[in-house]
């Protein structure tokens, strides 16, 4: 910015121009994120948590009920079995994400079944030791019960990976360079921006309610259609396809729940345990290691905390375990990880509390229980869902991008790091999804096919570590720049736990834990 003005000058009284050149910066560099209403300590009025709390929990249906629709009718599983298996999974998740609230990162995050065991768990479903079952429903039994052997083993190394130190240890090398395509690739996943954003728009009135209950009010107002024309038999004469997704009646959960039930370990047999199928899943739990913490990072800026120290990370990537070790023994179909929908939930609403979170998993729980009440809301239609889904996704993206401010981007390693991180991350699952599953099923081992896959193809996983990887390795012709390039410089003092008073604020455990155990 320049500014100029005039001066007498010495002895022919000219004019002399002074330049002054002033830098400015257009947006300065925030370590939390403004704007945030009800930060991770601060919760809102109890009638206004409770329904935020139900607002996070209709949002963890979609999930909770489409993996186990996938795969049970697979097992040889009908109606029953799979409003067992939901009601199951809904009860592990209430639990695991309470426990993640009290001991884990502490952070506003909801812990839910994770779509990236699917590949392994479809590759036990349809293993042929299972096939010689001609009854149904003892086919059902047996794999879950394999099922739940291959959880179990995988959930042990996800939470030695956590608990001992060994994730906190790569973590700590992260800069804010790395995270931008980690976190961004966390929640790239649908591209259409959907309903609720624009809901507020038509009604200036009462914006602060649409803008802050926006999910409840799309999903009733598209609810409700869906039951006029379910009801209005619009629907009776076309395809299967068709009538499955949008028809309210069409998913059979509410005539086949228990009004009350309560899921208990092991409910369908001692676990049964085999070697390649346990390597396969435990590459599904080293996937859903880096899908968790690039939830973590996406609700910390969104609840307004600091930077997450990586032992904190590793804390609640232990908990992750935890929660999937609970799944096997409970007999879910899939194992654990954090909830991205939900962290892009706390951008729309700018509620990043903790309390929230605890609510919406007490609704979880009572609604796991109740089997008939639950199972009326998890019948919403799931394009419902996944249209929210295509906001949520987008905001925990835009986290991601969030971290280029504290990145010099007219540095050219920096550019090269992002590119080609972002070029990977899009291309390898791409190539991986279309071509080499079906290439080479046939000749090789299909639990080291399922290993290379469920890697792979992850767009997280692969963004990942090419921008881990290249950050570190990658030439640098001034250590210090460097370091300023990358933004480690604004990082440094969050990489300690006590380094920094805010962390003791927002991720200390409760009471004397926080005494007894600071490091985990």
């Amino acid at each position: 910015m320049a500014q100029s003005g005039n001066g007498n000058g010495n002895g022919n009284g000219g004019n002399k121009k002074v330049v002054e050149v002033v830098e400015v910066q257009a947006h300065p560099v925030k370590e939390q994120m403004p704007g945030v209403q009800y930060c991770i300590n601060s919760p809102p009025p109890w009638p206004e948590a409770v329904a935020l709390g139900f607002q996070h929990y209709i949002l963890t249906l979609g999930m909770t009920v489409l993996i186990p629709t996938m795969i049970v009718p697979q097992m040889g599983g009908g109606n029953v079995e799979k409003a067992k298996m939901i009601q199951s999974l809904l009860f592990v998740s209430g639990l695991s994400t309470l426990l993640q609230s009290w001991f884990g990162t502490r952070l506003p995050t909801v812990v839910v079944g994770s779509y990236s065991y699917i590949i392994p768990t479809i590759s036990i479903v349809q293993a042929s030791r299972y096939s010689a079952y001609t009854d149904p429903y003892e086919r059902f039994t047996q794999t879950i019960r394999g099922i739940q052997g291959a959880l179990i083993i995988s959930a042990c190394f996800q939470m030695i990976m956590g608990f001992f130190g060994f994730w906190r240890n790569a973590t700590r090398f992260f800069t804010p360079l790395t995270l931008v395509p980690y976190v961004t690739f966390t929640g790239l996943g649908l591209y259409r921006l959907g309903f609720p954003m624009y809901l507020n728009r038509y009604m200036c009135t009462t914006r602060p309610i649409y803008d802050r209950f926006a999910v409840l009010f799309s999903v009733a107002s598209v609810w409700l259609f869906a039951q006029i024309l379910t009801s209005s038999t619009a629907y009776n004469h076309k395809p299967e396809t068709t009538q499955t997704s949008c028809r309210t009646d069409h998913a059979g959960l509410i005539s086949a729940a228990q009004w009350v039930y309560l899921p208990y370990p092991f409910q369908w047999g001692s676990p049964t345990f085999n070697s390649g199928e346990a390597f396969a899943m435990i590459a599904a739990s080293f996937v859903s290691l880096f899908e968790s913490t690039g939830t973590f990072y996406a609700a910390a800026r969104y609840g307004s905390a600091t930077p997450v120290p990586p032992s904190i990370i590793s804390r609640g990537s232990g908990w992750v375990g935890v929660a999937t070790f609970l799944n096997g023994m409970f007999g879910s179909v899939t194992g654990s990880t954090a909830s991205v929908e939900n962290a892009g939930l706390l951008a729309l609403t700018r509620v990043g509390s903790r309390r929230v979170i605890q609510i919406s998993a007490g609704f979880m729980i009572f609604f796991s229980v109740l089997g008939k009440f639950g199972a009326l809301f998890a019948s919403v239609p799931l394009p419902i869902i996944a249209a929210l889904y295509c906001v949520f996704f987008g905001y925990v993206s835009s986290a991601g991008l969030g971290f280029l401010q504290f990145c010099n981007l007219n540095n050219f390693r920096t550019k090269f790091v992002l590119g080609f991180s972002f070029f990977l991350g899009i291309s390898i699952p791409q190539y991986f999804s279309e071509y080499y599953h079906v290439k080479h099923a046939s000749t090789s081992p299909r639990w080291l096919n399922d290993m290379v896959t469920v890697i792979c193809m992850s767009h997280t996983t692969v963004a990942a570590l090419v921008a881990f990887i290249l950050d570190l390795t990658l030439s640098r012709e001034d250590n210090a720049a460097a370091s300023n390039d990358s933004g480690l410089q604004w990082w440094e003092k969050f990489n300690l736990y006590n380094a920094d008073v805010r962390n003791s604020e927002f991720y200390a455990l409760p009471c004397r834990l926080n005494e007894l155990f600071p490091a985990l």
